[in-house]
């Protein structure tokens, strides 16, 4: 436990209504009796307080305040919060009264976490679920944070790495101490223990990356030729004049993004240049951008002018994650897609709004399909898919007929690295588990 007292605000700094100032540490207890005269102040029960200055006496401001002793607060320290009034002025002058009291300072980004995180408030995964709630703009993206600030993913890391100490220690035992009666079943059953293993980090991975696509926001690509309504599109879906809409071909150079809400998922749309074989250098590399974000997109938007004939550049594009949009059925007859699910084609005016809710049906049909937000993901960061990695790495390298020396290393990688995952790392997980299953040196 660090022997700093820190403070920072935990609202930010600008005017407000309430303004949340918080200090932990052994110093947090007796900053709050400097700052209000009181001494008997009890554990999680707020009081109307002025809060002067240590020096001059002079008043700051009165507010409420709250006293959480030690380890039952957020960092596990004795923490107080101070409930003030939003006034920068109010602010400005207890940051500079904490900053020079002795013994004080503020605090570092992200430091609360992590004397969390240090005092076994909370692990790894739980503190980036704090952030990522903190960072949550949509329903979804809550409810997937929320869900692991509560520990669910947690709880699945660390049952697999539970299970590889488990056969750790029983084949450590059985190369250790031989005299001890392992059961045989340990060294028949291994084989299928890391296919188990093996099978349940390769369900994990394949999760078409939902996880961090729900933390980053999905993307929709609006491609198609010059003029088929790429614009007005985005500008229909955005509710504003998010792009320059123009008869005149080629408007569109670079990729324009805006950013929305559908049923929960936060959504990127991009209107890309339209398809064509130009000679202009600008508009060329405008079109090859195009491409290249329509590959990387999660979803396409295949946009066709009702008027003209389906060109065949765009036709090409569409796939299984393309929804087939049919522009300008306000003045012409739809053309036939030619597409064989005719499920995923919708008609649309851009001018009139016509087919606007049909085609936010279907995507949100298309997006909870990739997510499935009712199948919570094990995998919401690029840190714990590469963790995943090695692990199934380390596992696949055990040769079940080679000396159990090596795969007991192999294990104790694996276990690493499930361990780094969540934060839990110990020396004496493999020895907790040899001495209370087998009781070696009674």
């Amino acid at each position: 436990m660090s022997t700093d007292t820190i403070f920072a605000l935990a609202s930010p700094f600008a005017k407000s209504g309430v303004a949340i100032l918080r200090i932990s540490g052994d110093k947090a207890l007796s900053t709050l009796t400097q700052l209000t005269g009181k001494t008997n102040w009890q554990p999680n029960l707020a009081s109307l307080s002025v809060i002067r200055h240590p020096s001059s006496g002079e008043t700051i401001d009165t507010g409420l305040a709250i006293y959480f002793a030690a380890p039952r607060s957020f960092t596990g320290e004795d923490v107080v919060e101070l409930h003030l009034h939003g006034s920068l002025a109010i602010l400005r002058e207890m940051l500079s009264v904490l900053s020079a009291m002795h013994g004080l300072r503020h605090a570092e980004a992200g430091e609360f976490t992590r004397r969390a995180f240090m005092n076994g408030k909370m692990d790894l995964l739980e503190a980036e679920g704090l952030a990522d709630l903190i960072e949550a703009e949509t329903l979804q993206q809550k409810r997937q944070s929320q869900a692991q600030m509560r520990g669910e993913m947690s709880r699945h890391y660390e049952a697999l790495r539970t299970q590889m100490i488990t056969l750790l220690a029983h084949l450590e035992a059985y190369i250790d101490f031989p005299e001890e009666e392992i059961p045989e079943s340990v060294l028949d059953n291994l084989k299928g223990d890391i296919n188990h293993m093996v099978a349940a980090i390769h369900t994990a991975l394949d999760d078409g990356g939902r996880g961090e696509r729900l933390r980053e926001g999905l993307m929709v690509a609006i491609i198609g030729a010059p003029n088929a309504g790429k614009s007005s599109l985005l500008n229909l879906l955005a509710g504003r004049d998010a792009a320059i809409v123009s008869p005149q071909a080629g408007t569109t150079r670079d990729v324009i993004e805006i950013h929305k809400e559908i049923s929960g998922f936060p959504v990127t749309f991009l209107d890309t240049a339209g398809l064509r074989q130009t000679t202009d250098f600008i508009e060329e590399e405008g079109v090859r951008r195009a491409r290249q974000r329509a590959e990387a997109a999660d979803l396409k938007l295949i946009i066709f002018d009702a008027t003209q004939p389906m060109d065949e550049e765009s036709r090409g594009l569409i796939d299984d994650n393309s929804l087939i949009v049919i522009n300008k059925i306000d003045i012409s007859h739809p053309r036939e897609s030619g597409d064989p699910d005719r499920s995923r084609t919708i008609l649309i005016s851009c001018q009139t709004g016509e087919g606007l809710d049909h085609l936010l049906l279907s995507l949100t049909n298309r997006i909870s399909q990739l997510y499935n937000p009712e199948r919570l993901p094990l995998i919401t960061r690029a840190r714990h898919r590469g963790l995943l990695e090695q692990t199934l790495s380390h596992l696949k390298r055990i040769n079940t007929h080679a000396p159990l020396e090596l795969t007991c290393e192999e294990l104790r990688r694996c276990a690493l690295c499930l361990g780094k995952i969540t934060g839990k790392i110990s020396v004496d997980d493999v020895l907790d588990v040899v001495f209370s299953s087998f009781c070696i040196g009674k």
